[in-house]
């Protein structure tokens, strides 16, 4: 295997171990037994990872001393994530005898850790959950603070639940399985983090882009640490999202109504960086950051072959804002750029989002330069 790297999380709820470590897919029974223990394993997958890694972890887990651990796969994709598919999910896991000592093991990108999470925070009103995360956005983002959920039609993660898990094992390699666009997809939330805590991380991607050919192992599994570290500080301090874990949400109210207008052909990935240009643009020109802030983040985004800007509708961009579970009252918490790798959360009113969206998307469009 490659070089181990360990970040532990500690949640009010429950202390972990996230393993960063290239090579450590067939070690994944090992650690989830020792972290999560039970007498059976069950493993939820999609369409597009299971043929790769299904047969690898569930071989992993025997060796671990979980007998003969069945699976439920369900078809790849956003439009999966919602209640028919978690109810379904459900079920096979409650054919297979599991009881509340058992072990869910999410394997395969954010859609499945977020359902197969969802699935065990519900199952017996709670059993043991190991992430075992695929994708670079599942690893640096959606398999590390417990948040769970499914899609509602009126929007995104609207029924869920906080249920942090009992390990996470990322295996870099995989990543050389998954398809350049969703590798590219996945930096906007690496994107995300250097701007809001690290400055370093953010000059590192300026120097080379994390989903160029032939970038380093050993460095892209640091970077994917160092992602789980920013995530961790913040999630330690705030589990369930009271105030500081607000600010992990740069980017996300601008991203994640881009996203249900496309109906989520559009990666979140790729939303969250055309949501973190918007703010930061917005920012800049009420004065809350220098100009330098939006366009050090377009050029970075723009390197890792990212989207910087929307044609959307801003009429549109407002109206499913507010259908967002992130709206509190009348208003809207915004987290924006101060500097990189410092923000600041603002409540504003419904019409002075619309104000920002109007100052930071769409300036293509109006022809004016970027």
């Amino acid at each position: 295997m490659g070089s181990e790297r360990v970040v532990h999380v500690k949640t009010g709820s429950r202390a972990y171990d996230v393993h960063v470590t290239p090579g450590v897919l067939d070690e994944a029974g090992e650690l989830i037994r020792g972290a999560a223990g039970g007498s059976r394993a069950f493993v939820v997958s999609d369409t597009n990872v299971a043929p790769l890694y299904l047969g690898r972890v569930c071989a992993s887990l025997e060796r671990a001393g979980y007998p003969a651990p069945e699976s439920f796969v369900f078809q790849a994709g956003e439009t999966s994530k919602r209640a028919a598919t978690w109810g379904l999910c459900m079920e096979a896991i409650a054919r297979a005898g599991l009881t509340r000592d058992d072990v869910v093991v999410a394997l395969g990108g954010g859609v499945v850790g977020d359902l197969a999470g969802f699935a065990g925070a519900s199952y017996m009103r709670g059993c043991q959950v190991a992430q075992v995360p695929t994708s670079l956005l599942a690893m640096v983002d959606s398999s590390v603070g417990g948040k769970t959920a499914i899609d509602l039609e009126a929007g995104k993660n609207l029924a869920g639940a906080f249920w942090q898990p009992s390990v996470v094992v990322a295996d870099p390699r995989c990543l050389a399985t998954i398809s350049h666009e969703l590798l590219t997809d996945s930096c906007g939330e690496v994107i995300k983090h250097g701007v809001l805590a690290d400055p370093g991380l953010f000059d590192e991607l300026e120097r080379s882009p994390i989903n160029a050919a032939g970038y380093d192992e050993d460095a892209l599994a640091a970077v994917i640490a160092r992602n789980i570290e920013i995530k961790r500080d913040v999630v330690d301090a705030d589990e369930h999202e009271r105030g500081l874990r607000q600010t992990l949400n740069l980017g996300h109210t601008i991203g994640h109504a881009i996203e249900a207008a496309s109906g989520f052909s559009l990666g979140h990935g790729t939303c969250v960086a055309i949501g973190l240009c918007c703010i930061a643009r917005a920012a800049a020109a009420i004065g809350a950051c220098a100009p330098e802030v939006p366009a050090r983040i377009e050029r970075v985004c723009a390197a890792h072959g990212l989207p910087t800007d929307t044609d959307l509708d801003h009429a549109t961009i407002v109206r499913l804002a507010r259908s967002d579970k992130k709206r509190h009252g009348d208003g809207v918490n915004v987290v924006m750029p101060e500097a990189i790798g410092s923000v600041g959360v603002r409540r504003v009113s419904m019409d002075e989002f619309a104000r920002l969206v109007d100052l930071g998307c769409g300036g293509a469009a109006r022809g004016q330069e970027r």
